[in-house]
């Protein structure tokens, strides 16, 4: 288990819920624009929020969106170290640097000093396509290597320094790489992990390879916070975020829906049925297993293993609840019993 910080209010690591974080793509300067989008953020489930600070009106800028947020507010700094002093001593409630453009060590030290008198802590945050050049031509290029020594060069700086308030990332395009790299560092730290793929596209592309790098790591019980990075709205980051947790089942808060992928013996519209549940059901209303299948091969099997599902035949179902059959009629009516049933168990979990 990793060690345990704080970020703002929010615990990360040391057995701490996974937290979800994005990064706003507004002007940081422009305060209003900037809250606002924090506010979108907020509401979709975003545990931690980082902003771009990459000049000095960015980093004043920071008090004024801080004390009208709800969610901790991360200061993302490239190559002047001032900046994130000036971010720090206007309320950032983490920081994160890449150490392969901050500057010598002198440089990163006055980083630490501040760190240290505000109690804020670290993230190093390394980035393949941004790794020091004397490690690029020792490896050859970014390679996974090359990340895992940028990161442990820049650990020992910062303990040297007496501090550990410490997160590490290490991130790179390429899905492979990047899971190879956490389990590296895994085994050689015990400090929480910021876990994503970095610049992985449009939605369609990026979600595939966020989940499967992310998810995996997180099957293997390495990440104590995570990013996916679209090119897109960044509320996007967040639901896919949020739905790779609940797929990875370190998170349910929400209905799971268990459906099958139709084929030649299906003998009602399942993708209208699906709808149907999803549209009229209301959700992150607390966890419930749906299950709406098909035919009568994997059908019976899946609904009796969810909390509710229907086993469809020609033209009509079998409803099962915890495993039992309850209800037996023609297709609709036994969705609209699942709805209405499904519902009740929903409003049950609230009480």
């Amino acid at each position: 288990m990793t060690k345990q910080i704080l970020v703002g209010g929010v615990p990360v690591g040391g057995g701490a819920p996974v937290s979800v974080q994005s990064m706003t793509n507004t002007d940081t300067r422009d305060v209003e624009a900037t809250v606002a989008q924090i506010e979108r953020l907020t509401e979709a489930g975003c545990n931690i929020v980082r902003s771009s600070v990459y000049d000095m009106a960015c980093a004043k800028a920071l008090l004024q969106i801080k004390n009208r947020i709800r969610i901790p507010i991360v200061a993302d700094i490239h190559f002047d170290y001032r900046l994130a002093i000036a971010a720090m001593e206007n309320g950032a409630d983490k920081l994160r640097f890449n150490p392969g453009n901050i500057g010598d060590e002198s440089r990163v030290r006055a980083v630490v000093d501040c760190a240290k008198a505000h109690h804020t802590p670290i993230r190093i945050g390394v980035n393949a396509g941004s790794i020091e050049p004397i490690l690029r031509q020792k490896y050859g290029g970014p390679t996974t290597e090359a990340m895992i020594e940028s990161a442990m060069k820049h650990v020992v700086l910062l303990e040297r320094e007496g501090f550990t308030d410490i997160v590490l990332s290490l991130k790179a395009s390429n899905v492979r790489d990047t899971v190879d790299a956490y389990r590296a560092i895994s085994k050689r730290v015990d400090y929480p992990l910021h876990v994503g793929v970095t610049e992985t596209g449009d939605v369609a592309s990026g979600i595939i390879k966020s989940a499967a790098g992310i998810g995996s790591l997180l099957l293997d019980g390495i990440g104590d916070t995570i990013r996916v990075s679209l090119t897109d709205d960044p509320v996007h980051e967040v639901e896919t975020g949020l739905k790779i947790l609940r797929a990875v089942g370190l998170l349910r808060d929400d209905i799971e829906l268990v459906s099958c992928p139709t084929c030649g013996r299906t003998r009602v519209d399942v993708m209208k049925m699906v709808e149907l549940v999803n549209t009229r059901l209301p959700h992150k209303k607390g966890y419930l297993k749906i299950a709406v299948m098909g035919c009568a091969v994997n059908g019976p099997g899946e609904a009796r293993d969810a909390d509710i599902g229907v086993a469809f035949g020609d033209g009509n179902g079998i409803l099962f609840e915890k495993g039992q059959q309850v209800y037996h009629g023609a297709a609709e009516d036994v969705v609209e019993h699942l709805i209405a049933r499904a519902g009740e168990l929903l409003a049950a979990n609230q009480k």
